[in-house]
């Protein structure tokens, strides 16, 4: 899967808050100043190219929707990470997230909630 450039990335996450648009309603999401018109077209024509978006043509407009949803974008993304910064190990992944100060005791008892429920669901897949 290709890679996203930081526009292109910002491009897909409103196309995907939208679900479908035109390119009108992608560049009214833009906060002030928004970048040029122009600019954001040509985003979205990369996009295209590089299959991360579908469109669907109305007389001379297209209507642009996702070809790939946020969560495959973002599991492969992670993927690549994983591999690139922790050797391909989630376990080390992991224990960098344990080991520094960015999560509080709340959020680590959320995720080891959430571990703890996939690890009964698969063990009650394996019985």
């Amino acid at each position: 899967m290709n890679e996203l450039t930081k526009a292109e990335e910002q491009v897909m996450q409103y196309v995907w808050k939208l679900d479908k648009a035109f390119l009108k309603d992608i560049v009214e999401q833009f906060p002030e100043p928004k970048p040029a018109y122009t600019t954001i077209s040509t985003v979205v024509r990369v996009l295209v190219r590089k299959q991360f978006l579908n469109f669907e043509t109305y007389g001379k407009i297209r209507q642009y929707s996702p070809a790939i949803s946020k969560e495959r974008y973002f599991s492969q993304h992670i993927k690549q990470v994983i591999g690139n910064f922790f050797n391909g190990s989630t376990s080390t992944f992991a224990s960098f997230f344990a080991e520094s100060d960015t999560l509080n005791l709340t959020e680590m008892e959320q995720m080891k909630a959430i571990l703890e429920e996939k690890i009964k669901n698969l063990k009650a897949n394996d019985e």
